[in-house]
């Protein structure tokens, strides 16, 4: 398998997923702004969409495909066998688990936006939402198993291009609402569980080829399938941390007006180059990581981890760059439309930009949890993520009175650097970190490609200044012209140094 390759499939799909996610946002931010509407249904949103990104995004991999992969190699009809126990297990739980949220939402809303309770009609959207949104976590953790099972297959695709989906159907949702006169903020919450459901049925259709489901009211709850649920929750906050902390600072947020839709506007922008640099490089790795490592191919597993590294800064450092350098801007273009003020725009853009700080380690921790979870190990993974969810808390907590919402992204951005250097004590210390002198040639050789792309950025963002203000409204136009340049000019120089040899990236 070819590293690069494999990526590239999942980030087309991942990209045109996010393209359509940011034009249901911009619709979003045209139609609500930061009104209590946008409010409310970011709150209903955010929890089955946390719970989207830790089960969908890699997180259900971690869990599953080293036991999956490790019960196929020993005997096909063990590997379906475990799969048809787990997927038994799965649904059982998840059933009950949205069931008690349906009943205890007041409660659920509380705990995620305690700041809505002073607000009687907000805090009332909210509950009404999540209900209705809820439902989305059965849909779409199913599908991550379905996607599970294509990946440990190595096909990326399908599972890359089902988010799609979900963009298209809450697009139409919001286009359908305001040509018929109807609550958007309600009919989007419907499109969301809706669109769950399709995806759900799309990735079992797709799956059909390499599984067929068989559930089982009297299925074993054996010691494989033990093991692997007593990996999952480790696993979910270890792969999810980043997810984690949006989470507590939505809660956080919820204290100041409007914080909560900024904040996730922010973070549709930065996640884009997440689910690329960390999620889509993580998700093609782990499969051939836990093989060459249950096969005890060291050189392989060298090899993996070193390229997955040095892919993974590849597309992250000169992202982080383009957002600290192209904040404002890339929030005017984006969002600064209709009931999005000018206002709006300028605080969104400062989180973004502290949230720009925090990108590369974002990427770095989905890859370096990954050297532990193709061993089987999620207890490592799940104390140093313990360690950044609770130093981002302290951060935000200390900080909030004196800077506000913005501390969120500042302190996320802190814990997940300390979390990334803690990552690397243990792999080191441990000696599971195999790392070649030609990985550091290579990060300088990305450095200095990012530096040129960053030189090239300020200057056409001067030169072009009038084009990019808030009240031009081909500002957008301008943006991706601007920002396609830097990139294609920074793809150059990293192919001109020698970086971007799709042979470079073989795994075997």
């Amino acid at each position: 398998m070819n590293l690069l390759s494999s990526a590239s499939i999942f980030s087309f799909f991942t990209l045109i997923s996010r393209i359509l996610g940011y034009l249901r946002d911009i619709l979003i931010a045209i139609f609500l702004g930061a009104s209590i509407f946008a409010d409310a249904f970011f709150v209903a949103f955010r929890l089955p969409n946390t719970f989207r990104r830790l089960f969908a995004e890699g997180t259900f991999n971690a869990a599953f495909i080293p036991s999956y992969t490790s019960a196929k190699i020993e005997n096909k009809k063990k590997g379906k066998i475990f799969a048809d126990d787990v997927l038994s297990l799965l649904l059982l739980i998840l059933t009950i688990l949205v069931t008690l949220a349906e009943i205890f939402t007041p409660f659920l809303v509380y705990l995620i936006a305690p700041g809505f309770i002073s607000d009687d009609i907000k805090f009332d959207l909210a509950v009404e939402f999540t209900r209705i949104t809820f439902p989305f976590l059965l849909f779409v953790s199913l599908s991550s198993f379905f996607s599970g099972i294509l990946n440990s297959n190595n096909k990326f695709a399908a599972a890359a291009a089902a988010p799609i989906i979900l963009n298209v159907i809450l697009i139409l949702s919001i286009l359908i609402s305001y040509f018929y006169d109807l609550n958007i903020a309600k009919q989007l919450s419907y499109g969301v569980t809706f669109a769950g459901l399709i995806q759900l049925i799309f990735l079992i259709f797709i799956t059909f080829k390499f599984y067929k489901p068989n559930l089982r009211l009297n299925f074993k709850i054996t010691n494989k399938v033990k093991f692997f649920f007593k990996k999952l929750l480790p696993s979910i906050f270890s792969s999810g941390v980043t997810q984690i902390n949006i989470l507590i600072g939505t809660i956080i947020a919820s204290f100041q007006p409007g914080a909560v839709s900024y904040l996730y506007y922010a973070d549709r922008v930065y996640q884009i180059n997440l689910a690329i640099a960390g999620i889509a490089v993580g998700t093609v790795s782990l499969p051939v990581l836990s093989k060459a490592l249950k096969r005890k191919n060291f050189s392989s597993v060298s090899n993996i981890q070193n390229k997955s590294l040095e892919l993974s800064l590849l597309l992250s450092i000169p992202a982080s760059l383009g957002l600290i350098i192209a904040a404002e801007e890339i929030v005017s273009g984006l969002f600064g439309y209709g009931s999005f003020t000018e206002q709006d725009v300028r605080v969104t853009s400062e989180a973004l930009m502290f949230f720009g700080f925090g990108v590369i380690a974002f990427a770095l921790v989905k890859i370096l949890a990954n050297f532990f979870f193709a061993r089987d190990n999620t207890k490592t993974p799940f104390i140093i993520s313990t360690i950044i969810v609770i130093l981002n808390v302290i951060i935000s907590l200390s900080f909030f009175n004196r800077l506000g919402f913005l501390i969120i992204p500042i302190a996320t951005s802190i814990s997940t650097w300390v979390g990334v250097f803690i990552f690397l004590y243990f792999l080191k210390k441990n000696n599971f970190l195999l790392l070649k002198v030609k990985l550091f040639q290579n990060i300088l050789k990305i450095f200095i490609s990012s530096i040129i792309m960053s030189f090239i950025l300020i200057f056409a963002l001067e030169k072009y200044s009038s084009y990019l203000n808030y009240a031009y409204i081909y500002k957008s136009i301008y943006l991706f012209m601007i920002v396609g340049f830097a990139g294609i000019v920074y793809l150059l120089f990293c192919y001109l140094l020698g970086l971007l040899k799709i042979k470079n990236y073989k795994t075997n």
